[in-house]
């Protein structure tokens, strides 16, 4: 028996596009694309395509009619304008209990800057491209990847130690584990000063070492014998660093890391 055809009902993807996607389809038709529309809401443009695919921009709505209404009007449509309009709509995203959540960040970061010679000319390689060399790396390791080792801390170590840097790192822990009183400024001097107090009964701490005395910026510890430290530790970043953090009588031989981030710069920039 043939199959019955079925009626159009209007029920496909787009009509099931939420408010985001929609006025997102309205930007799109005059002119801009999905990148040009996550770089006015400050945002990837991987969101924006989530508008379609996720349902999500719930908090991204007022924001995308503002901006709608004034190109539409005839307003400016050069993107530093609208960004600048529609952050005064963005709403924050909020967590379960109700809170500003907390904007999600990379777990590893790294910048590098062009090489110039003498006379301020970008120095080239054998194949035409820019040299460029490391200026700053940064990684994170929460709980369960500092409890496998760490993998991603490492190579910010080595890299800081081949290029003569200096490295600081933060770490948290329960509070009660620390032995030593918050914000103390041989700990940071310049370097995340204060202590990052947790919702759960961790906090967080900086440390780098304090040559200039309070005030003199980010000191740092030396990034060769930092790594010389994490060698002694077979390699385990987190292990050097609690070891230090025991050894120094700054936090209790009991107390695990649930988080730790390295942070390392090239001074001779």
């Amino acid at each position: 028996m043939t199959p019955r055809r079925r009626r159009a009902t209007g029920r496909g993807r787009r009509a099931q596009r939420n408010e985001a996607a929609r006025l997102t389809d309205q930007l799109i038709a005059e002119g801009f694309n999905k990148k040009q529309v996550g770089e006015i809401l400050g945002r990837n443009p991987s969101l924006v395509s989530q508008f379609f695919t996720k349902n999500k921009g719930a908090s991204m709505v007022d924001a995308l009619r503002a901006v709608v209404q004034e190109v539409q009007a005839g307003g400016p449509r050069d993107l530093a304008s609208l960004k600048a309009l529609a952050a005064a709509h963005i709403q924050p995203r909020l967590n379960r209990e109700g809170y500003k959540a907390q904007v999600r960040k990379p777990n590893h970061a790294r910048a590098e800057k062009t090489v110039k010679d003498r006379k301020g000319r970008t120095v080239l390689d054998d194949k035409g491209k820019p040299v460029k060399a490391w200026t700053s790396s940064l990684a994170k390791a929460g709980k369960q990847h500092i409890a496998s080792g760490a993998s991603r801390l490492r190579p910010v170590v080595e890299e800081a130690a081949a290029n003569r840097g200096k490295i600081a790192f933060t770490v948290r822990a329960r509070k009660g584990a620390f032995k030593h009183d918050a914000g103390r400024a041989a700990d940071s001097p310049g370097v995340r000063r204060n202590v990052v107090k947790r919702t759960d009964g961790t906090e967080e701490r900086a440390y780098a070492e304090n040559t200039g005395g309070p005030g003199s910026g980010e000191q740092g510890f030396d990034a060769v014998q930092f790594k010389a430290m994490v060698d002694a530790a077979s390699g385990d970043v987190a292990v050097a660093v609690r070891s230090w953090l025991v050894m120094t009588g700054r936090l209790d031989p009991e107390a695990p890391i649930v988080g730790l981030e390295i942070r390392a710069w090239k001074t001779n920039l």
